[in-house]
């Protein structure tokens, strides 16, 4: 568990870096990454940052753009500046109003019940009825 003085890695918004980011440090994106972000820590991409590769990270607040899947073990906000393309894997996630998303998200367990099957009462197929 990271404590309060962990250290905070900033990208600033004129720096681009193609390649893959690896740590344990906190990372904040006013820049551009070409590349995965892999880090045990709290990931912020300010509204000038963009990421184009996988992420996989503690937490995550997105009010930039991502292109690509992100894995967070925590939290994601993706706020109302954010555009995010890929898919999601979270425990909890909130969408701000604008925001924008396009892809699929798995939140919690990845193991889902299968479905029962209606009684033929409950499915219309009694008395001659439709279904909806």
């Amino acid at each position: 568990m990271p404590n309060k003085e962990q250290e905070i890695t900033q990208i600033g918004n004129s720096i681009t870096i193609k390649g893959d980011i690896l740590g344990k440090s906190d990372v904040r994106v006013a820049g551009n990454v070409q590349g995965s972000v892999n880090i045990e820590g709290d990931l912020v991409v300010e509204r000038t940052g963009r990421i184009e590769g996988e992420i996989k990270v503690t937490s995550s607040v997105i009010a930039g753009t991502v292109r690509g899947n992100i894995d967070c073990t925590g939290k994601l906000v993706l706020e109302n500046s954010s555009k995010f393309v890929g898919n999601i894997k979270t425990k909890q996630l909130i969408i701000q109003e604008g925001a924008i998303f396009q892809g699929n998200c798995n939140m919690g367990s990845s193991e889902v019940p299968p479905a029962k099957e209606a009684p033929a009462a409950a499915n219309g197929k009694e008395k001659g009825q439709q279904p909806f």
